[in-house]
């Protein structure tokens, strides 16, 4: 009874096919009306330890201090329950548009979690939320209107243990790829999401904004799917420009950036969480060229629940996490709609 029960679990979360198919894990979005921006709140019930990892040149982030090995508990090398309590849990992650503005949508996310008392991971009970940001203040001519407190406490309460949705929402609704010409030449991006759930158990999935300077590629075909445009509306490809001696249009640093968070049900020290958002980060490169320019401040966040009793190392993990980090990527820009006239990836006559 009890093995059919596992195998009836695994099934259904298998289905859900996105982030929250990881017991615990709820996503929340907000988009604002004004203009297409947004943020993404991802909620981890009784915390999650946490790594991060930023290759891109100019990220905006908030916590990523406290993620890194460099506070006392990274010296910690067993898997106790007392290497995951304290300083290295955190309650949630939030992902936004707006710029640097878009940092303050954290706050509101920690009011939400404050009010329902769900900040467990300090010693006084203060809610602990990481963020980053993309730039999308260009996208529909009003740069003033960006995410603050008020869209991350709208993301919090709006959060669910449904599957993701997936597009032009939350810190996916201003998102766009493809500006190694030019923003003129630009196409739609979004935010996806993408699981794997193994036979055993072990469960990996993540969730993406994706805003990159360059062009999103198929890793299974090798095809531009979304990315820089010719002047007669067709897919030019990054890759072929770069070749012919193409130079890259002037972009401002951190003009674009892909943000995201890996996790998995497994328990994972500190340590090893910031190792699986080192390799994730390869999910990256094999979805997006070119990608950590200095125009992108790319950064992705690793989660481990712990919920699952089973036995699984960092390095299948990591390994895992680029494959959905990859997946996820392919999910945000074939499941975008076009926005404030920037075409997205449906709209393409192939």
């Amino acid at each position: 009874m009890i093995a059919a029960v596992l195998a009836a679990m695994v099934a259904l979360q298998a289905s859900n096919g996105t982030l929250t198919a990881i017991r615990g894990v709820r996503v929340g979005h907000h988009a604002l009306d004004e203009r297409p921006t947004g943020c993404t709140v991802i909620l981890v019930d009784g915390g999650a330890v946490a790594g991060v990892a930023q290759r891109g040149a100019a990220p905006g982030t908030r916590e990523t201090d406290l993620l890194r090995g460099s506070t006392q508990s990274e010296v910690r090398s067993t898997k106790s329950d007392a290497s995951i309590d304290g300083v290295d849990r955190i309650d949630a992650v939030m992902l936004s548009g707006g710029s640097a503005y878009g940092l303050d949508a954290a706050t509101g996310v920690m009011r939400w979690l404050d009010e329902h008392r769900s900040g467990r991971t300090a010693s006084a009970g203060v809610p602990i939320v990481a963020s980053a940001v993309l730039i999308d203040l260009w996208v529909g001519g009003k740069p003033r209107i960006r995410p603050g407190g008020d869209c991350g406490y709208r993301a919090a309460a709006a959060a669910t243990h449904a599957r993701v949705r997936e597009g032009t929402v939350g810190a996916g609704a201003g998102a766009t790829v493809g500006k190694l010409s030019g923003r003129d030449h630009a196409m739609k991006g979004g935010i996806g999401s993408a699981a794997i759930v193994l036979p055993n158990g072990l469960q990996v999935a993540a969730i993406v904004a994706v805003n990159p300077l360059g062009d999103v590629i198929d890793p299974q075909t090798g095809r531009v799917i979304a990315g820089v445009r010719t002047a007669g509306g067709s897919l030019a490809d990054a890759r072929k420009l770069l070749r012919a001696g193409a130079t890259m249009a002037p972009a401002p640093a951190g003009g674009n950036t892909t943000i995201g968070v890996v996790a998995t049900n497994a328990r994972l020290t500190k340590a090893d969480a910031n190792r699986v958002a080192q390799m994730a980060d390869s999910g990256y490169a094999r979805a997006i060229t070119p990608i950590h320019t200095p125009a992108d401040g790319d950064t992705i966040f690793s989660l481990a629940t712990g919920r699952w009793i089973g036995e699984a190392d960092a390095a299948t993990i990591g390994a895992l996490a680029a494959d959905v980090i990859a997946q996820a990527i392919v999910r945000a820009v074939t499941t975008a709609t076009s926005a404030a006239g920037i075409p997205a990836a449906r709209d393409l006559k192939r």
